[in-house]
């Protein structure tokens, strides 16, 4: 897999080691390739002033409200906050008047009222990680019927939005986390997923194409894909369920940040050590102690500061009028450089990178 470009170009205080590996996917089932990561110096523009990004053309004081799925989860908290150098970071940076705001439960009932307060308080855009690909669609068109720029970012709403950021191509995300556990596995045993909730649109998708490739691995067999509703507890219980209802089990994906957490400690014990392997999409920080004591050997994710930042910059400039979200068209997203809208009113980020026990020392969020 080769993507149009490299997410890991920015964020100086992750960026600790001269050379990084880069996410490199195929259909066999050999571990992913490590290849160096390009320098910061590749970002084409600086972020220091809205001129800078965009010529002077962006509108400050806009009213932008960044709703993730939901509040408390440490993805969300890197991927939006000011100190990572997330959504709220760029939204500083260009001079506009950004805030965070959800639900406390992956649920569209959780997430709809903080939509439906963002509009009510005078929103120019909306960045919003739809925990429904559809259930929030008549609030978020009737945000758009005012005139308010809607960009979905982590997880789509396909009919309901003028933008999305997509942090990777789902068939790369899917196919790399099987072809990561086979490698694992000596592509043989039963496995099972840990997902998020049974309606996020992301993992969905990510659990289709994983799917696809696991047809390629015949001696591999997946038995059971359970839902963590990005909850430590619940994502714990289900994990926990797995174990007991499969005691030939041999490997477990976890395509959300909470559930490969909360499935690497349930693992973290002398029986399932190094017996039972887990993969998926997590951050090093939460992650580091295991990969450290073997329980797990490799996983991998995008770096979620620079996809919310890259989304905020992508509200701005849709609601400055700017762009209006047409495939072919481009801007600057400040320090992460020029990109191009592509098909379906989409941008990507870049590719996934591998994390494992040679290389994660190198990160700190």
């Amino acid at each position: 897999m080769r993507l149009r470009r490299a997410t890991w170009l920015a964020l100086p205080l992750l960026f600790v080691a001269p050379a990084l590996a880069a996410c490199s996917s195929s259909s066999s089932s050999s571990a992913p390739a490590a290849t160096t990561a390009p320098a910061s110096a590749a970002a084409s523009t600086s972020a220091s002033s809205p001129a800078a990004a965009s010529g002077g053309s962006l509108k400050s004081g806009l009213k932008v409200f960044v709703i993730p799925k939901n509040l408390g989860n440490s993805y969300f908290t890197t991927s939006d906050s000011v100190n990572s150098g997330g959504a709220l970071a760029a939204l500083q940076t260009l001079g506009e008047t950004g805030s965070e705001t959800s639900g406390t439960a992956d649920t569209p009932s959780s997430q709809i009222p903080a939509v439906q307060a963002a509009i009510s308080k005078g929103a120019n855009a909306l960045v919003v990680s739809a925990t429904d690909p559809t259930a929030l669609c008549p609030t978020l068109k009737a945000a758009m019927a005012r005139g308010i720029k809607v960009v979905t970012y982590d997880s789509d709403a396909p009919t309901c939005r003028s933008l999305f950021i997509n942090q990777a191509t789902p068939q790369a995300l899917g196919v790399s986390e099987v072809d990561l556990l086979a490698a694992q596995i000596g592509d043989s045993g039963q496995i099972a997923i840990v997902s998020a909730s049974a309606d996020d649109t992301n993992q969905n998708t990510w659990i289709t194409y994983m799917k696809q490739e696991l047809k390629k691995f015949p001696k591999m067999s997946l038995v059971s894909t359970v839902y963590g509703n990005d909850d430590t507890a619940t994502s714990t219980s289900v994990t926990q369920g797995l174990l007991e209802q499969y005691p030939n089990l041999k490997g477990i994906i976890s395509p959300t940040t909470v559930g490969i957490a909360a499935a690497a400690a349930v693992l973290d014990t002398a029986k399932y050590r190094g017996k039972i392997m887990l993969t998926g999409l997590g951050t090093p920080d939460e992650m580091k102690a295991y990969v450290k004591d073997g329980t797990v050997k490799s996983f991998e994710l995008w770096n979620p500061a620079d996809l919310g930042y890259l989304a905020a910059y992508a509200a701005v400039e849709l609601a400055s009028g700017s762009i209006t979200g047409a495939a072919g068209q481009t801007f600057t997203a400040g320090k992460l450089g020029k990109f191009t809208v592509g098909a379906d009113n989409t941008v990507l980020l870049g590719a996934p990178y591998v994390f494992n026990a040679a290389n994660i020392n190198n990160f700190n969020f």
